[in-house]
């Protein structure tokens, strides 16, 4: 793989029990950019990236064949640990989810699992994710309280603060917007161009404007299919294939 290559799919095929879901999925990643996702409803968007951090794992019948390297390793090769790749790999979802605890504990939660036990050092790992994910000056004071206090869209800013705490290289969002108001959409949005600077990001989207507005790459599925995936400029104002047209131009899907 490439160096420009952070995530790569080889002829990826998915099917829960007797229902392929993905169909000879090929696509290379680009690491440090937001690459959106888009297509009608059940094309499987969200299977796909759920591919990609092993979380289609817990799904009862479900059955995976094809590769996904991740920095060059097939995750789902042998001997490879599950746990590990989805501490590298973060995932925000569609409903923001916080646990039922303090803000402070919720950032906090991965890295007592991991082992860290030191306060100052957790201190240090709340304060740095909460103010990577733009929300620290609104609850600096008060992170004690519940998580379950704040609005949507600090909840699930909330829930990428967390992701970031164990340090991903990748952060995954299905649908992180669909549940919020515009203006939260904004926050999410704007926080998104911030940190590609560090992170790779993949996101899902029924919002064609917000994968036009954030992203650099947009792949559009359809069936279990990929049927375009380039440079989300090229994608929207000149796409190769008339499914992919139809689509963005609302003819269809």
């Amino acid at each position: 793989m490439t160096k420009n290559v952070i995530i790569k799919t080889e002829n990826l095929n998915l099917w829960y029990g007797e229902k392929q879901v993905l169909k000879d999925i090929n696509m290379s990643i680009q690491p440090n950019k937001i690459t959106a996702l888009i297509g009608p409803s059940g094309c499987g968007k969200s299977t796909l990236i759920r591919c990609f951090n092993r979380m289609n794992d817990v799904i009862p019948n479900c059955k995976i064949k094809g590769q996904v390297f991740f920095d060059s390793k097939d995750i789902y090769g042998a001997n490879i640990d599950a746990a590990e790749v989805r501490k590298k790999i973060g995932m925000v979802f569609q409903k923001p989810n916080p646990f039922p605890k303090s803000i402070y504990e919720n950032i906090a939660y991965g890295s007592k699992i991991q082992g860290i036990k030191d306060k100052k050092i957790l201190d240090g790992i709340v304060e740095k994710s909460l103010k990577s994910s733009a929300l620290w000056d609104e609850v600096k004071d008060r992170l004690n309280e519940p998580a379950m206090g704040l609005s949507g869209g600090q909840q699930q800013r909330l829930c990428i603060a967390r992701s970031l705490s164990i340090e991903p290289e990748i952060i995954l969002m299905d649908e992180p917007c669909s549940a919020l108001d515009p203006i939260a959409t904004a926050k999410i949005e704007d926080l998104m161009t911030k940190l590609k600077k560090k992170y790779t990001v993949i996101i899902v989207t029924h919002n064609m404007q917000q994968a036009a507005r954030v992203s650099d790459y947009t792949a559009y599925m359809y069936l279990g299919k990929l049927i375009e995936y380039g440079q989300t400029k090229q994608i929207f104002e000149n796409p190769k294939e008339e499914l992919t047209e139809k689509y963005i131009t609302g003819r269809f899907g």
